[in-house]
């Protein structure tokens, strides 16, 4: 059967009002569970929840596990963290069947290199080629993505005939302020990743109907609960690093009504899924120390080797400072908590000088 959250009832429902009218007591047959498929990505395995369960993540605080629990759906968790198109047709499709009542799907991110256009995006503008690979990824939506979705979109309608499908696009991440001292994005790159964002999300929806499914939207409900804001839905750069860019546990409540409107009337709100220290560094995970947020900080920023003779021509070409950057990354290394925010609050500083001085 297809499956509406209108129609959910219908068939006990009128079971019921037969028996009535024939003022008999018949017994009611209770329905079988629908059959539901969740297809995707890592933001439809709940990946950003803090509650992975296997290599594919498939979250318990997902929103798939939310609508199942929610809803009394028989889940078959499909999703896995790291999907492609390629990978949805090739491991995931073989769950639906003509038995399948429901699937969900949010698809396409990773086919346009997420993970390393924000990696890129991150670094300090002197080292950075954000617009860069925001283009690339633009080309390739328009050139290659429609045809991915089309041969997808199909194999699901063939597999799963009977099958409501609802395809999920992305909200935007970014609320034009990086509140976070371990990573650089300015407020041109921010509005550029969003603007990407409203680009696939165009490309989604046509897709979409085109293939004579239903489309959700979720730049709307994540409006005012992009990384940095309070509360916000999405994590910023946290720890595990798998865990950054995602939607948290209340974001994955709001998926859920956004799928299936009503769905948050019964889920908690949660009150672990993300946290936001004095500085405004989401760290995720409520129980962190300080200490321990501040040092991740300063790691993730070791990490990008600035000091490297390579970056280090880079940054002086760019007009950087290399004495005060030098200064800046050994403080990095300090054990003193106040010398490790000092010396972050001075590379925030210097990207932000440089940002000006390239009109971003």
């Amino acid at each position: 059967m297809s499956l509406r959250p209108s129609t959910v009832l219908t068939s006990v429902t009128a079971v019921s009002a037969l028996g009535l009218l024939a003022g008999a007591a018949l017994p009611v047959q209770a329905e079988e569970p629908s059959h539901y498929v969740a297809l995707g990505d890592s933001f439809s395995a709940g990946t950003g929840t803090r509650a992975e369960v296997d290599d594919c993540y498939r979250s318990p605080h997902g929103f798939p596990a939310l609508l199942a629990d929610a809803h009394g759906l028989q889940l078959d968790y499909q999703a896995c963290s790291g999907a492609e198109t390629a990978d949805v047709r090739r491991d995931q499709l073989g769950a639906l069947s003509p038995a399948t009542d429901y699937v969900t799907i949010t698809i396409g991110g990773n086919d346009l290199g997420y993970a390393s256009v924000i990696t890129q995006c991150a670094l300090p503008g002197w080292l950075s080629n954000c617009q860069g690979r925001i283009n690339d990824a633009l080309a390739l939506l328009h050139s290659q993505m429609p045809q991915r979705y089309d041969a997808l979109f199909a194999e699901i309608a063939a597999r799963a005939p009977a099958a409501d499908v609802v395809i999920g696009n992305y909200p935007h991440l970014f609320n034009g302020r990086d509140c976070n001292l371990a990573t650089f994005f300015s407020a041109a790159e921010m509005r550029a990743l969003n603007g990407a964002t409203d680009q696939l999300a165009d490309v989604i929806a046509e897709r979409t109907q085109a293939a004579g499914f239903r489309s959700v939207d979720a730049r709307p409900a994540f409006q005012g609960h992009a990384v940095c804001d309070s509360p916000e839905w999405v994590n910023g750069l946290s720890w595990p690093i798998q865990e950054s860019y995602h939607p948290n546990r209340d974001g994955n409540i709001g998926y859920a009504d956004i799928f299936w409107p009503g769905t948050s009337d019964t889920a908690p709100t949660s009150t672990t899924g993300s946290a936001t220290d004095s500085r405004g560094a989401s760290t995720g995970e409520a129980t962190v120390s300080r200490a321990q947020q501040v040092r991740a900080q300063a790691d993730a920023v070791l990490a990008m080797d600035l000091t490297g003779s390579t970056n280090l021509r880079l940054a002086r070409a760019e007009g950087v400072p290399t004495g005060e950057l030098t200064r800046l990354v050994a403080q990095l290394r300090s054990d003193d908590l106040a010398t490790l925010e000092q010396a972050l609050a001075g590379l925030a500083a210097l990207d932000e000088q440089h940002a000006t001085r390239a009109g971003r």
